[in-house]
């Protein structure tokens, strides 16, 4: 199965290159890596160019003229991954997702279209040294969007993810509007309401090890809001999977 997995970077100078050799080191060698970069005052873009010299063919770098924002970075990187991959990844930089699950996650991807690196079903864990209400904040951020939405993932705002690149075809990419972490909401919220086969594999989420976190208020406020817009946003296709699941209870 030829992966590749999108990688968003800002200022993941540090990250970047141990990420790239412990993910290469792995039992897939039709793994690809697909950086996306928003013009890391750090270096982190010409950091990944060089990444291609040490493995020939198997880094592409993607670079942008500024911060862009982590979904549109996502959407970009998935139309050029799925020109030429299988499956499509997506995961974070700084090691937060633990990159020896991914063997696994391709192994889930052989029976669902979707498989989820999960802190939130059994097995699955959050970093030790997280402070309480961190942890409270997640387990809340989480529970909010699936009350709301009504979506039968447990870890909806998680960004560790292998999709089918057939399954991620379907889904109206040009319709996507978030642009902070809640576009890991409505990318579930997608799956679901178009019916794709979802597994969660329990992982253990750990904190960064360099740099800072991405995460803020505003980030937080705007998840909050755009939750309740993804209701309206997408309703035609929420009254459709509505529709669809009568026709079939009722044959």
């Amino acid at each position: 199965m030829r992966l590749t997995l999108v990688i968003p970077t800002y200022n993941e100078a540090e990250n970047l290159p141990l990420l790239a050799e412990t993910l290469f080191a792995l039992p897939l060698p039709d793994l690809r890596l697909l950086v996306v970069d928003d013009a890391s005052p750090d270096g982190t873009g010409q950091i990944a160019e060089g990444l291609n010299e040490r493995w020939p063919g198997r880094v592409r770098v993607l670079h942008r003229p500024g911060k862009l924002g982590l979904g549109t970075a996502y959407i970009q990187g998935f139309r050029l991954a799925m020109e030429e991959a299988d499956a499509v990844g997506q995961m974070d930089a700084d090691f937060s997702h633990p990159p020896a699950k991914v063997v696994e996650l391709v192994t889930a991807l052989e029976t669902c279209d979707l498989a989820i690196g999960s802190r939130y079903v059994p097995g699955g864990s959050l970093d030790e040294r997280w402070p309480f209400w961190r942890r409270w904040l997640s387990g809340f951020g989480n529970a909010y969007a699936r009350v709301i939405l009504g979506l039968p993932v447990r870890d909806a705002t998680g960004g560790f993810r292998l999709w089918r690149r057939e399954a991620l075809e379907r889904l109206p990419l040009e319709r996507v509007r978030s642009n902070g972490y809640v576009f890991q909401v409505e990318m579930a919220y997608l799956a679901y309401l178009h019916g794709l086969r979802i597994r969660e594999i329990p992982i253990h989420f750990a904190d960064r090890r360099w740099g800072q976190s991405k995460m803020n208020l505003r980030i937080q406020i705007e998840a909050a809001y755009r939750v309740w817009l993804l209701l309206r946003q997408y309703a035609d296709l929420r009254h459709r999977r509505v529709a669809h699941q009568v026709r079939s209870s009722s044959r």
